[in-house]
């Protein structure tokens, strides 16, 4: 009896608990973006950008003997989507210490700091795991996709494109707080 009564009171407190809910939002359109065809979309997406482009990455790699892999291009064209007039700022994942990730990032923090491209270190406190890139204000894509090598043309990636402002606004709102926590250091 007493562990019936218990587990009722811990029911009933869990209950009002005011946790947070996840919102539904509106859109226009989502599409699956599986394996290599995310290079593809990737790429249009910040050549088509007009005024802004957010991208959130876990591990960014810019491979200098390997000028023309597929990461490498993606981040020439967010340095040429800079210097077309977009505002361009880029979150990457680091760690105290230098282990592959910390340091793929660093290098090429590097090139598209290099190319005047606004790029931010997460928190040391945080792991940022988040894959994603908004363009202006109305195109999401995310998913499981980092921009390295094996990613782009071997994994089994998954992430989805949608087209609404509701949906990129969330993501900005939440790309704009993991910022306020990063440096550029």
């Amino acid at each position: 009896m007493r562990k019936m009564i218990l587990t009722i009171f811990f029911f009933f407190l869990l209950s009002t608990l005011h946790l947070p809910h996840a919102i539904g939002l509106p859109a226009e359109d989502v599409q699956l973006v599986v394996d290599v065809q995310y290079f593809q979309v990737a790429k249009k997406m910040i050549q088509e950008a007009k005024h802004s482009i957010q991208v959130m990455m876990f591990e960014m790699g810019y491979y200098d003997q390997h000028p023309n892999t597929p990461s490498n291009l993606l981040i020439k064209e967010l340095i040429d989507a800079r210097k077309r007039g977009v505002k361009v700022e880029v979150i990457l994942e680091v760690k105290e210490g230098e282990d592959r990730t910390t340091q793929r990032n660093r290098h090429t923090g590097k090139i598209l700091s290099e190319g005047r491209v606004e790029v931010i270190y997460d928190s040391l406190s945080k792991t940022t795991h988040s894959k994603l890139m908004v363009v202006d204000g109305q195109l999401s894509l995310l998913g499981s996709t980092n921009w390295t090598y094996y990613a782009l043309t071997n994994n089994h990636e998954i992430s989805v494109l949608i087209r609404s402002k509701e949906v990129a606004k969330e993501l900005i709102d939440y790309f704009n707080r993991v910022k306020a926590t990063g440096s550029k250091k």
